[in-house]
């Protein structure tokens, strides 16, 4: 059986999820609290960080790696396009949400409100909460912008790029910290990727302590 080690509430590891359930791959979820490695995790990823995926007799780490493994090995359905320049594109993206996004505003406000009451690590850094507020606004933006000049966020077909962005955004849907009246197309996007079955068991997760949301699980919020 494949084994994911991961943290329910990481966009990281909700990205490789994802990738996962799109190529029909099947997984046994691992919690593993990151910020406590213990000295087998530690085997597994020197790094103490999480995702980590055992699968084909391979234990690999750094969600990108691992989702590059899977689409070159599993190939269909394709989440990457042929075109070197439109993977190029892919890639960008997937880099912008996992590095920009996430510093500005998935850190700020997942990280202050949640794992940080879950490490034990103080109170919420209020000015952290409301740089990440502040952000999320241009990023919504920035992708209505895309999409109205495409229809997914990469080109005409749903990409790894897509899957990125709504790893991070259902992270921050789970604490309520998503203004959907932002954009119409940006929701209608998230809507439509949302309903899909890869995104059944992101939808089903619990975060001990932090209940769902009543729209979160609504494909019609």
């Amino acid at each position: 059986m494949n084994r994911l080690y991961h943290f329910p509430l990481s966009p990281f590891c909700r990205k490789v999820r994802l990738i996962l359930a799109e190529k029909r791959i099947e997984v046994e979820l691992v919690d593993e609290k990151y910020w406590e490695p213990s000295n087998e995790f530690l085997r597994r990823n020197p790094a103490g960080k999480v995702p980590v995926l055992k699968i084909d007799g391979l234990t690999l780490s750094d969600s990108s790696a691992i989702c590059e493994y899977i689409e070159e090995t599993v190939p269909e359905p394709s989440l990457m396009p042929r075109d070197p320049v439109a993977r190029a594109e892919v890639r960008r993206l997937v880099a912008w949400f996992d590095d920009k996004f996430y510093k500005e505003v998935t850190c700020n406000l997942v990280h202050e409100r949640v794992h940080k009451k879950l490490m034990r690590g103080g109170y919420p850094d209020g000015r952290a909460v409301k740089s990440g507020a502040q952000n999320i606004k241009f990023h919504i933006h920035y992708m209505n912008w895309l999409l109205d000049q495409r229809r997914w966020l990469a080109g005409d077909k749903m990409t790894m790029a897509d899957f990125t962005a709504a790893a991070h955004l259902s992270c921050l849907d789970y604490i309520s910290d998503v203004d959907w009246s932002l954009s119409e197309p940006v929701k209608d996007w998230y809507a439509t990727i949302k309903s899909r079955p890869a995104f059944r068991s992101i939808l089903a997760d619990q975060i001990f302590g932090f209940p769902q949301p009543p729209h979160y699980a609504n494909l019609d919020f």
